[in-house]
């Protein structure tokens, strides 16, 4: 066989995920796996110790009744162990089900039932409480298996036990049936189902996205063609490991490549556990660049007039040509020098503050972002870059190649991908990526993939002159005012979420005579903005109501319509009338999901007599809402909100206005 054929073969081999972790347990066994940060200091494993761990885990699933094709619920933070349990899953050619860690007891209900799970890891104490609490809702639960045992000595249920007491009992079974593991490994077949991820339900119940071994490693191996990944990347994992985001970058990549995921402490402890890594490759969804700017901004607020006037003098030239250098476009020498000193005193200091120092690649998805937010970062010389992709594709359709950054588009097709759009405007994809089907859901499988064998995003977009993707909206919220103006919310809502001030946007207008918006402003922005104006107020509720946060939103609002009246097809869309929430949308009041992406139809409804308020002329409206606390607690929020009227422009005024 010749040296082409012999390493295409043993590729090909290499075409699930448990046969990736065992072949980097044997050619790289002493490099790091996972770090995991715990009581304050950096615990590693290697990919030997990694292999080891997931042996005894799958071999005590084993021993306890688990079975090839069950499903295996995983429920927590960001933790090694609860990765492992994942391969561990695999390994036996069981289906690993991520549930969202901070989703109240009853809104698990739903999947545990669906996915008719036997078997949950779960991370801790908080988790186990969960499971209890709605056992009885789940008869077919019947192991419970935790990862800290902290707080667990007195639970005696018996359902319930110890991940280090199932690893022993895996060990055991190992050493009596040395061969079995092995042999189930090779069982495994690229187009098997290697995890179930449940859709976040906007519009009715979330379905059961299964993906493959193979439609993974397919997206992991592009990507890392796109940007060259290897295995000496270092990533931080602290996204929601239910979201196909944080599965694609944190399991399947590293799987692949063979680089290093961290977990860090804590939800609290990210920013500083980001600096201590200093990861090579990171993702965040916009919110999270947004928070970062936003503490900088503060913080050079309260600084003194020379650092001020430095870093301002410096950012205008990272704004003038910090880009062109990170694309490598020419550059001239004054402005290379004088880049160069800006990033000695103000670009490098930032970076390292902000745990950017050794970013390589840095990727956003999941809503637009704003592009004085996306210029900032890569002017600062973090090559930040957008993709495109959707639970049912892999998180994985369009990326931005290295010199091809635009700021309003999602990037190009990716490698293995074909992107088409429909006549009426809705991306279709095609590729290896593709979900195998939605989990007893035949009907919805058939209705998502088209008689050609193309995913229906829902989402409408549409191809610029250099072939970038750029999206409009999702298809089905793309609606027209009584006027016949186009009405694309989503778009409308995204630039007015660029406002650090604003956090969150629901517009409405379809079938109507002009355009109305829900808005909540960001406590943390538009609070420190009071503190500096010597605003005094007591919370939140009390906050959006203030009349000078009000003249703040409307700013923020007559730009955007100053914008929108620049745009032939958006002219029409023009917010005509706000008001400010009493309350921030919350997922835990079932106004968004666990992604936090906007249940329009359900605020819609609870909120119906605030939009009548708003399009029927009212200047206040009296509201009555009932909220939920973390530990299940009902309360009751009220509150006469302020209707405000914005200024809208002609299409021609659109220029002076700006």
């Amino acid at each position: 066989m010749s040296d082409v054929s012999s390493q295409t073969a043993h590729a090909s081999a290499l075409d699930t995920f448990p046969r990736l972790l065992m072949h980097h347990a044997k050619v790289r066994p002493n490099r790091p796996a996972m770090r995991e940060k715990e009581y304050g200091i950096w615990q590693t494993y290697t990919w030997a110790d990694v292999a080891q761990g997931v042996r005894a885990l799958a071999c005590g699933l084993a021993e306890l009744g688990f079975k090839r094709g069950d499903r295996l619920a995983i429920i927590g933070d960001n933790r090694p162990r609860l990765y492992s349990a994942v391969a561990a899953c695999q390994c036996l050619g069981g289906i690993p089900v991520m549930l969202y860690q901070d989703a109240v007891a009853q809104e698990m209900v739903y999947v545990l039932q669906d996915a008719e799970i036997q078997f949950a890891v779960v991370e801790d104490q908080e988790q186990v409480d969960k499971m209890l609490e709605i056992q009885h809702e789940v008869p077919l639960l019947r192991h419970v298996i935790y990862d800290d045992p902290r707080g667990m000595r007195h639970y005696t249920q018996t359902l319930l036990m110890g991940l280090d007491a199932l690893q022993e009992m895996g060990r055991i079974h190992d050493r009596n049936h040395p061969d079995f593991l092995d042999a189930e490994i090779d069982k495994g077949a690229s187009d098997d189902i290697s995890v179930m991820l449940y859709t976040s339900g906007t519009t009715g119940k979330p379905k059961g996205v299964c993906q493959t071994h193979g439609a993974f490693i397919a997206a992991a191996q592009g990507a890392m063609q796109v940007d060259g990944l290897n295995d000496r990347e270092d990533i931080l994992s602290y996204l929601p490991m239910a979201w196909v985001g944080d599965h694609l970058f944190s399991f399947a990549q590293a799987m692949v490549a063979g680089f290093a995921i961290n977990c860090p402490e804590s939800g609290e402890t990210v920013m500083t556990d980001l600096r201590e890594i200093g990861p090579t490759y990171y993702f965040a969804p916009p919110r999270v660049f947004e928070n970062l700017l936003t503490q900088v901004m503060i913080r050079m607020e309260d600084a003194g007039a020379i650092k001020r006037k430095l870093f301002a003098h410096f950012l205008d030239v990272a704004r003038r040509c910090g880009a062109d250098i990170l694309d490598g476009k020419p550059v001239s020498a004054g402005d290379r020098f004088q880049y160069w000193l800006g990033d000695l005193l103000v670009f490098g200091p930032l970076k390292n503050v902000l745990g950017m120092s050794r970013i390589r690649v840095a990727y956003t998805a999941g809503a637009a972002i704003g592009p004085d937010l996306f210029r900032f970062y890569r002017s600062i010389g973090v090559n930040l870059k957008q993709f495109y992709g959707q639970t049912e594709t892999c998180a994985y359709v369009c990326l931005q190649p290295d010199g091809e950054i635009k700021l309003d588009s999602v990037g190009k097709p990716a490698p293995f991908v074909e992107v088409k759009l429909a006549d009426n405007g809705e991306i279709l994809v095609k590729g290896p990526m593709l979900l195998k089907t939605y989990y007893k859901r035949p009907d919805a499988t058939a209705e998502s993939i088209n008689a050609e064998g193309y995913f229906m995003t829902g989402d409408a977009g549409f191809f610029d002159a250099d072939g970038h993707l750029k999206i409009i909206d999702r298809a089905k919220d793309v609606g027209k005012l009584n006027d016949g103006s186009m009405f694309a919310p989503n778009y409308i809502e995204n630039k007015l979420k660029f406002f650090q001030y604003i956090k969150e946007v629901v517009t409405f207008g379809n079938r109507r005579d002009f355009v109305t918006a829900f808005i909540n402003i960001d406590l943390e922005a538009v609070g420190n903005w009071a503190e500096r104006k010597g605003m005094a107020y007591s919370g939140y509720t009390d906050l959006a109501s203030q009349p000078a946060v009000y003249e703040l939103v409307r700013e923020c609002v007559e730009k955007v319509n100053a914008d929108l009246a620049a745009d032939p097809k958006m002219s029409g869309s023009q917010i005509r009338r706000f008001l400010i929430l009493h309350k921030e949308l919350d997922a835990d009041d079932g106004e968004l999901t666990r992604t936090r992406k906007v249940r329009r139809n359900f605020v819609a409804e609870r909120y119906a007599v605030l939009i009548d308020a708003l399009f029927e002329g009212r200047t206040s409206q009296r509201i009555e809402t009932v909220v939920k606390y973390e530990d299940g607690r009902e309360g009751r929020v009220s509150a006469d909100l302020r209707i405000a009227d914005a200024k809208t422009f002609a299409p021609q005024a659109a220029k002076q206005a700006a």
